[in-house]
Order: structure tokens, then sequence, then C-alpha cells
């Protein structure tokens, strides 16, 4: 009888595995269970690659607690956004677990690991690599690691964003539309940036994916 229990646990278990993995792709391609939960797959990609003409992120590759983190926000409302406000505070906790989880898992984009000790010459670049401490800009680097690719849960990757989307951001952080990150830091720097330097930074960093690692 025990290895009669045990074997049909073991069974159980096998398929169990597979409904779980099928789960998340299914709120990825289909949306949650509630309708207003709709499919992320209509503006972010087929694989999370993102949508950057219409200013839709990449999430695939993303840290799964970074985007655990956002749609909780979201759905909280101390992140604001028009389309994700709605579809987030739909997600079951379940269902954001489970499609941040599987998003994760997928690749990034190759970037070329740019530092501080890199010649910086444009304004996006300076800023980048250099800040502007005068004004009390720290260098992108310094929290996004070199080339932007993201650091642990809080500092998530630049470069393999959008020009769209970077900028879109860094202008949400100006007008006081997202502030949920730690101690307002990135609100204090986007709101001493001026609009040129807005969109040369945005420029610069989703330019490294364009260029691939080791170029």
């Amino acid at each position: 009888m025990n290895v009669l229990r045990w074997t049909s646990c073991l069974l159980l278990l096998a398929v169990s595995i597979p409904i779980h993995a099928a789960d998340s792709v299914s709120v990825y391609t289909k949306g949650g269970a509630n309708p207003a939960a709709m499919a992320c797959i209509t503006c972010h990609g087929a694989e999370g690659e993102g949508m950057g003409a219409a200013g839709f992120p990449r999430l695939g590759g993303l840290s799964a607690e970074y985007m655990k983190k956002q749609l909780t926000d979201f759905a909280s409302g101390e992140r604001a956004n028009p389309i994700m406000q709605p579809i987030a505070a739909a997600l079951s906790a379940e269902e954001a677990h489970a499609v941040s989880t599987m998003l994760a898992d997928k690749p990034w984009p190759a970037v070329e690991r740019v530092g501080r000790a890199a010649a910086a010459l444009g304004v996006g670049e300076i800023l980048a690599l250099r800040g502007a401490w005068e004004r009390n800009i720290p260098e992108c680097v310094a929290c996004h690691g070199p080339g932007g690719v993201g650091v642990g849960e809080a500092f998530p990757p630049l470069a393999g964003q959008s020009t769209q989307y970077i900028a879109a951001q860094l202008n949400a952080w100006r007008q006081g539309a997202r502030n949920n990150d730690p101690n307002d830091l990135m609100g204090h720097i986007a709101r001493k940036l001026t609009d040129a330097e807005v969109g040369a930074v945005a420029q610069y960093f989703a330019g490294l994916a364009e260029k691939g690692a080791g170029q």
C-alpha cells in the first residue's frame, strides 16, 4: 500500500509541474482569469521583447522580483499608468508570480559592459558614465552597472530597452507619475535633467544593445 501511495504521489507531481508551467504561458498569451487582466503578449511581444516604437518595454530577462514589485505598485496606484494599472489590479498574486518567473527565465540582449573608465564624448554618454556631479547627478552606471546591464532586484537593465521607453520613464519621474523607487532616488535625478539630456541618455543606453557585446 505504501509503495502504491508513493507511486501515486510521484505521478501527481509529474503531472502538476507542466500544468503550472502552462499556467504562466497562458497568463502571458491569453490573460488572467479576470477578463480585465489582458494578455501581456499584446503589448510586450511574443517573447517579452517589447515593442520599442510604441514605448512598451522589454520584459523577457528582467528580474522576477523587480517585475512582481512593479505589478504590485501598478495595482496599488503607487506607479501610475493608465494601461497597466487595471491589468495589474486584475491579476491574482499567483498569476503575477507565474508570469514574472516565466519572463525572468528569458534571455536579455548581450551588451558591452562600458564602465566609468571608458571615454565619454556625447551628452548622453557623459551623463551615463560621468554624471553631472556639479548638479548632484551621479553617473547612471554607478547604480545600473557597466553598460546599464542592471544590478540585483532594485536597479533594472537600461541597455536593451528602447529610447522611447527609457525617456518616458525619466519623464514620469520628472512629473511625479512614477515615484516607486527607494527614497525617490530617480525622481531627484530626473528632475535635474533637461529635455535634451533625457533624450540623449535614453538614446545612449538603447544604442548599446543595438551594438551588442564586444563591439
